[in-house]
């Protein structure tokens, strides 16, 4: 395990899609622990509060290019907008769709990547 460590962070705003109406912003503060190597938080902040959710951060960067996930998170590019990375979450309490920025979230992880590259986290 290394001494040091680093902690990223980065906000960004996901669009809240819908089908009945048009898309809301939603901030959100995308964090990359190195004590956590395997996952990134995403805080969605709604109003006074905020919902956190974790990723495994292999997850996320396999949806910048093409399907990931299965279950409760799914991530894939926008078909139609290869700009945009589509976000699908579940859970008991609810289901929500959200696009973002590829460019946005894929230099977020570029920067996890530096601070702790792929196949080292073990040793985090």
């Amino acid at each position: 395990m290394r001494d040091e460590h680093t902690v990223i962070c980065s906000p960004a705003v996901f669009e809240l899609t819908s089908t009945e109406a048009t898309a809301v912003p939603v901030k959100v503060d995308l964090t990359y622990h190195s004590r956590d190597p395997y996952a990134v938080r995403a805080s969605f902040r709604t109003g006074s509060s905020s919902v956190e959710w974790v990723f495994a951060r292999d997850l996320l960067h396999g949806g910048l290019v093409g399907p990931s996930g299965t279950g409760d998170v799914r991530v894939q590019p926008v078909q139609r907008s290869p700009t945009k990375v589509q976000l699908e979450l579940s859970s008991p309490s609810g289901h929500a769709v959200f696009t973002t920025c590829a460019a946005t979230l894929a230099d977020f992880l570029c920067r996890t990547f530096e601070a702790v590259p792929a196949g080292s986290e073990y040793s985090w």
